[in-house]
């Protein structure tokens, strides 16, 4: 308040004019008032001067939002100045000019306000002479027709005739924010009244119409009441309609902002879920490398073993060699035996009792070489048994791997059901993240197949390796049994060849015995050291047996250090298997968790969308009552037009004299 003063003080200084006392009292109690009071002005009259200062204050003002300035005796070129000052003000919603007796000139003040200021809700201007002019109450008429703003205007006791309510009800025609019209105390009369009439069926917002004392009919007033009645009414179920709109528009706003909510959840759960599978997909990598590295390390062994295998072949050789050498001295010492027995049975034709205690000799000796054909053969009996216990543990190394094998086959498919599965949920849930998951659900199977054709590569290898390595056993076995049986019946047929000897011998020794007694001490000798060279040669035997007993024990603690590794492998397999368990548990269980969240979501979209839907239907319900309404209305205003053509149109002797 103190601002305007000053304003106003500093402005009457400027233009040269002496300050009105009047003014600057009321400005002085008003002083201590906030923002947004009121300029109480009333009675006081006000000069052209005065008023010139006050419009350039109120130019500028944001301090009062209602201006009272009845009963002022403003003249026609002061109201003018003052509302040319108010035409940009922004804050003032009330102005008061009642009983200024304004004209012409402040009609067309009042119409140019109107036309360029935005703010002004309510104007009073009871006890004028507006319609007077009606070339000026036309302008203000124009003003109000386009104004946006003014919801009350007064206009009781202005002189307003029937041609000034024509243009006023034209100006209502295109006007649609004012509510409350106060034309009370005018001559409007019955034409007025119909103008009024007429421009109501177009007018849908002005809801108070107050039209006492201006000789119009009684039944003209009641359509008029009654087409207020109707405007409040449709003024109401609008504003209830708008209210409804936006309740709905509310909760459709907070309904798509829950939906946005769900789906920003629903794709962190998604992202969640799929950092899950990566994480799975680089474990089940890093356990499928453990396993190729298991894989390798297995096949390491069995090329170990191989070669341990291999080595004790050659060693066998060798020993096979060595006994082939140990025969071939054996026949050689035979032959040399045969020629001096030959030559022995030459002599020993006429010594009989020293034949047959050389046959009982060589009786023995047959007894000897037969225990030595059966420790052989239960040698050979035992290496059959050794090849195979080698082969059954090659078949279960065998059935290990095909264990193994179908084991990660078997993982492969559950990871590709697996997959499939996720394939089709993924497929209902977003369309947008289908094709990555896809992509990397491809890779990540054609990394597994690759991986399987690998491990498939891999085991035929060691299957043609072991089959191979069978096939060979099989062979120097077969290789053993034809030289044993060789040797069998060479030895046998040797003894019987023997044995026919023996027996001519015997036979011619009868003849010669007398003869080879001097020769007797000299084939003693000599087979002393024949038996001195055979014990020399069981020895070696013997020794050649014990390094095969040795190497065999060398070859069985080998095979059970594999077996301990593999059975070590297996454990780790086994427990690789529960953790891989464990994993598709948290994946069924997170499937489950996304199964009901997914069922959660679509529920509540389904409620959403029937209460929307019954929403909608409400809203078209509504709207059909109000159309209905509206029907209703225009029916009625027919049927009062109609009446009132009736009636004007009826007998002249009933209307003159109201007239």
């Amino acid at each position: 308040m103190e601002d305007f003063r000053r304003t106003y003080l500093r402005l009457c200084k400027e233009g040269g004019v002496e300050p009105q006392e009047s003014v600057l009292a009321q400005l002085q109690e008003t002083r201590g008032a906030a923002a947004g009071s009121r300029l109480d002005l009333r009675g006081h009259s006000l000069s052209v001067d005065t008023c010139a200062v006050l419009g350039r204050v109120l130019h500028k003002d944001t301090l009062f939002t209602e201006l009272a300035l009845s009963d002022c005796m403003l003249t026609e070129e002061g109201a003018k100045l003052l509302l040319n000052g108010l035409c940009a003000n922004t804050t003032v919603k009330v102005l008061d000019l009642k009983g200024n007796n304004l004209r012409s000139t402040g009609a067309e003040a009042l119409g140019k306000l109107l036309v360029r200021n935005k703010t002004l809700c309510r104007l009073v201007l009871e006890w004028n002479a507006l319609g007077m002019w009606e070339e000026a109450f036309s302008v203000f008429c124009e003003g109000l027709a386009t104004n946006a703003c003014l919801t009350q205007l007064d206009l009781r006791n202005n002189q307003i005739n029937h041609q000034g309510a024509s243009e006023l009800c034209l100006a209502l025609k295109r006007n649609s924010t004012l509510q409350e019209l106060d034309v009370r105390w005018n001559n409007i009369g019955l034409l007025g009244g119909r103008s009024f009439l007429e421009a109501l069926q177009q007018n849908r917002t002005l809801t108070h119409l107050e039209m006492a004392g201006n000789n119009i009919p009684s039944d003209t007033l009641k359509a008029l009441e009654q087409a207020m009645d109707h405007n409040s009414d449709r003024q109401s179920t609008m504003r209830e309609s708008r209210s409804r709109t936006q309740v709905l528009s509310k909760e459709i706003q907070i309904l798509k902002e829950e939906k946005g909510r769900q789906f920003l959840s629903l794709m962190e759960t998604i992202d969640k879920q799929r950092d899950e599978m990566g994480r799975s997909t680089r474990t089940t990598s890093i356990h499928v490398g453990q396993l190729q590295e298991a894989l390798n390390e297995r096949k390491s062994v069995v090329n170990s073993l191989t070669a341990k295998f291999q080595m004790t072949e050659a060693a066998l050789a060798l020993s096979e060699q060595k006994n082939h050498d140990l025969g071939e001295l054996l026949t050689r010492v035979k032959t040399e035996k045969d020629e001096q027995r030959e030559r022995q049975t030459r002599e020993r034709k006429k010594e009989q009792e020293d034949s047959v205690l050389r046959e009982g000799k060589l009786l023995r000796e047959m007894n000897s070489m037969s225990e030595t054909n059966i420790q052989l053969k239960n040698k050979l009996e035992m290496m059959e048994s050794r090849c195979k216990s080698q082969q059954d543990q090659i078949f279960e190394l065998k059935q290990e791997l095909t264990n193994s094998t179908a084991e990660l086959k078997l993982r492969l498919a559950q990871a590709e059901e697996r997959l499939e599965m996720e394939k089709k949920r993924s497929k209902h849930v977003h369309c947008g993240f289908v094709c990555e998951s896809e992509r990397a659900l491809q890779d990540r199977i054609l990394k597994l197949e690759g991986q399987r054709i690998q491990l498939e590569e891999e085991l035929s290898r060691a299957k043609a390796a072991c089959v191979t390595e069978r096939a060979q056993a099989e062979e120097e076995l077969g290789k053993v049994r034809v030289q044993v049986r060789l040797e069998e019946q060479q030895r046998v047929s040797g003894l019987e060849e023997k044995l026919r000897g023996l027996r001519q011998s015997r036979d011619e020794s009868q003849s010669h015995c007398s003869q080879q007694k001097q020769t007797i001490a000299e084939l003693q000798a000599r087979s002393g050291q024949q038996s001195i060279e055979t014990g020399g040669l069981r020895r070696r035997i013997e020794e050649l047996q014990q390094e095969l007993s040795g190497k065999d024990q060398e070859k069985v603690a080998e095979v059970s250090r594999v077996r301990v590794e593999l059975q070590e492998q297996m454990g780790h397999l086994q427990a690789e298997r529960t953790a891989q368990g464990g994993l598709k548990e948290k994946i069924a269980a997170l499937e489950r968790e996304m199964k009901v969240l997914a069922s959660n979501h679509r529920e509540a979209i389904l409620d959403k969308e029937s209460e929307i839907s019954s929403l909608f239907e409400k809203l078209r319900l509504r709207e059909a009552e109000i159309q209905r309404m509206r029907e209703d209305e225009a029916q009625r205003a027919s049927f009062l037009q109609n009446a009132i053509l009736t009636y004007v149109q009826g007998s002249p002797l009933h209307y003159n004299p109201k007239k």
